[in-house]
């Protein structure tokens, strides 16, 4: 089954294709919560049989949706630990992504862009789209310093460690050609795949031990990069070590030894698959020592340098050498060795890559060709609607399961009625379905020669399903239809209080589906306003946060968990209180660029269009939606309520850590504080006017070490960078390096 959702992944809950996405993030939760309590608080709530089947539920869902599964799932991480995001890694170039087009005329179309802006056909580079992870790798003086995922473009994941385990990844580049020396500084992109046949033989062991096999490469490839074996490790040594001290005390070690045996499996596990990874480089990034005219050129030099480059790219006079090469794979795309979705199209010159630019998210200069995804039938037995969390009402598509693109499918989107009009499908229709993309299953059309009379029309509610509020248009020519009843909506509540509480709003672990509907069943909540200022009486109140006991009822562990959260939620930085807010098109990046830019959140308030969609990364669309979100009076209320209870409502101003104290300077915050949160630490950072680097390098004058700071740490020392603790950097934030000595 795939999700499909009126306003974005997981933001459909109830009887339809967010049904799995509320199970998965559910049994997340208690994974966690037990974990935390097993391995930290040595008080476990569960036995061991009960906590297995929920982490194997949880792992049969993930092998079933592997969209779900992400680096921070209980099934990627080890022990109690709680999973923490990626340290955070800018890519020296932004990587960007590519444009496509689907047919000959489209592509003819962007030829003529190229021709036209260049007064001439250039010489075409074309190269395979790998299904595989993108990646951003930088060498300095020839060593690896860092991989990272692409993330948003401008700043990616932190994956160095897991390289070492990537044969493909040299650790060091070495000069073939005398006259083309290694460059002082090379940034090169590329994808990390599976070879077809290594994923084969993935799956053919999942399937030998009865397991749903990975639907493909790319979700295989993403999930095993993204692993963290760097602290597998750390955990692995950890064990060892309280093993010998349990022994030395002559106490038992026997659960420990369980647990060594448990994380000596995982970590061997995880390493083993990231050796099946493979690297192909496509592109360059910053560089210094070296200068490339044509792509071509600099795919040639990579490859002397030891870098993998793929074997199939060439270059083209015309369009039509373009086309005949995209025929040839299109043809041939399971006879290469690994998984394609189409060609990718650039041009060779690199001055006329840099005359031709960039729009705000892909290069002008190249196009990607997609072939057209698997096509299969099945049966429409229904068409449902969603109420997402903007009021937007979504129809989906339930059918019988069919197997497409390497996974099982039941549910797919619509889009709108006019969309359900446009196609003309009727209930009951025998359809055409395909992975547009290989990601989104879509409903294409029907069959119309095997109708027989038995199907029927749908028809749009009028009304929201969840609220009976007339439903309508928001402007003339919109697509979609919304619910207006944006205030009281019980889908749109629901959707909000879920959304506020996500890995990228305010992270509130304890504040999942079930208890956001437990909120508004027992009328503790009228809106996301009023989760703040939540408390343990109010709580005891609601059945979902109690349990009973003999003495009564008393508060659950959830509900613990929720206020805890709660404490920590306040203190998050600005942008993720506006990412919660759910404004209209404010996601993370838009988020990040208006905290950093302006601050604070009145200051955010008071700031006009101009100033606004001025902003790199923001611009006149979210900028109208910004002022439009905040001309509402009960949204307003919103942001009282939540600053009323604490919640922090802007970032550190340079003059409260004294101005420019740290200038020049480069730190790397780690591991647990104690005093702050780490995006605290790393704005308190920037705010004394040193850069807060994600990575160690020799360029670190300082690195600042929590608890638990692990690899970070060991690098640290190895380079003789200074380390810190939490009283020597607040020492040195008050006074600059003076104040250490």
């Amino acid at each position: 089954m795939s999700q499909v959702s009126g306003d974005g992944p997981g933001a459909v809950h109830g009887d339809g294709p967010g049904a799995v996405a509320r199970e998965f993030q559910s049994l997340v939760e208690q994974v966690f919560a037990h974990r935390h309590r097993y391995y930290e608080l040595d008080a476990p709530t569960v036995s061991d049989d009960e906590y297995d089947a929920l982490e194997r539920r949880l792992r049969e869902i993930e092998r079933e949706h592997p969209e779900l599964a992400t680096g921070s799932s209980p099934t990627a991480t080890v022990g109690g630990a709680r999973s923490e995001m990626f340290e955070p890694v800018e890519h020296l170039e932004r990587m960007y992504s590519l444009d496509n087009v689907f047919d000959r005329g489209e592509l003819e179309a962007w030829a003529q862009r190229v021709e036209n802006g260049l007064s001439a056909f250039p010489p075409m580079l074309c190269e395979l789209k790998v299904d595989g992870l993108a990646v951003d790798l930088v060498y300095r003086d020839g060593r690896l310093q860092s991989l990272a995922t692409r993330g948003d473009g401008r700043t990616g994941e932190d994956v160095t460690y897991n390289a070492r385990f990537i044969a493909s990844i040299p650790a060091q580049l070495e000069a073939s050609d005398p006259e083309l020396p290694v460059p002082a500084l090379l940034e090169v992109r590329g994808e990390v795949f599976f070879p077809v046949t290594t994923f084969d033989e993935i799956n053919a062991h999942v399937m030998e031990q009865g397991r749903t096999p990975f639907a493909n490469p790319r979700n295989a490839a993403a999930g095993t990069l993204r692993q963290r074996v760097d602290r597998r490790l750390d955990d692995l040594a950890d064990a060892r070590h309280r093993r010998e001290a349990a022994l030395a005390a002559g106490q038992s070690a026997d659960r420990i030894d369980q647990r060594i045996v448990r994380l000596a499996a995982d970590a061997e596990r995880a390493s083993g698959q990231l050796g099946g990874l493979q690297l192909v480089v496509h592109g360059i990034g910053a560089r210094t020592g070296f200068d490339p005219q044509a792509q071509s050129q600099s795919y040639a030099a990579v490859a002397s340098w030891g870098l993998p480059t793929s074997r199939h790219t060439k270059v083209h006079p015309n369009l039509e050498k373009v086309m005949t090469y995209i025929d040839h794979f299109h043809e041939h795309r399971h006879d290469v060795e690994h998984e394609i979705d189409g060609v990718v199209i650039k041009v060779d010159s690199i001055n006329d890559q840099q005359q031709l630019g960039a729009t705000s998210r892909a290069p002008r200069w190249a196009i990607a060709y997609k072939y057209p995804a698997e096509v299969v039938t099945t049966t429409l037995e229904d068409i449902g609607v969603n109420v997402g969390r903007t009021g937007r009402v979504t129809p989906y598509g339930v059918m019988i399961p069919v197997r497409v693109a390497g996974s099982t499918v039941q549910m797919a989107t619509l889009h709108n009625a006019s969309e359900v009009a446009r196609k003309g499908v009727l209930i009951g229709d025998r359809v055409f379905l395909r992975k547009a993309g290989d990601v989104i299953p879509e409903i294409i059309g029907p069959v119309v020669e095997v109708r027989d009379g038995s199907e029927r029309a749908f028809v749009m509610p009028i009304k929201c399903p969840e609220c009976s509020t007339q439903l309508a248009y928001e402007k003339e020519g919109d697509a979609d239809i919304r619910c207006p009843n944006a205030r009281t909506c019980p889908a749109q509540l629901r959707e909000r209080l879920f959304h506020m509480a996500g890995r990228g709003a305010f992270d509130i672990e304890g504040l999942g589906y079930k208890a956001a509907v437990a909120l508004l069943d027992c009328e503790l909540a009228t809106d996301e306003g009023d989760v703040f200022a939540l408390d343990a009486a109010a709580l005891a109140t609601c059945p979902f946060f109690t349990r009973a006991t003999s003495d009564g009822p008393q508060l659950s562990a959830n509900a613990g968990l929720l206020l805890d959260q709660l404490a920590v939620a306040r203190g998050r930085p600005l942008w993720r209180v506006l990412v919660a807010l759910s404004i209209r098109h404010v996601g993370p990046t838009a988020a990040q660029a208006l905290a950093r830019t302006l601050l604070s959140m009145q200051a955010i308030v008071d700031a006009d269009h101009d100033t606004l969609a001025g902003i790199d990364g923001v611009g006149p669309v979210i900028a109208d939606a910004v002022i439009e979100w905040f001309a509402v009076d009960w949204h307003r209320a919103i942001v009282d309520s939540w600053r009323a209870a604490g919640v922090q409502m802007s970032d550190p101003q340079p003059e409260l850590v004294g101005a420019a104290t740290l200038a020049g300077l480069t730190l790397v915050v780690t591991g647990t504080l104690t005093t702050m949160t780490r995006e605290e630490a790393q704005e308190a950072v920037a705010a004394a006017g040193a850069k807060a680097a994600g990575s160690v390098s020799q360029k670190t004058d300082y690195l600042v070490a929590g608890a638990s700071a692990g690899s970070k740490l060991a690098k640290a020392e190895s380079l003789g960078v200074r380390v810190l603790d939490e009283e020597q950097f607040a020492r040195l934030l008050a006074g600059g390096p003076e104040a250490l000595t």
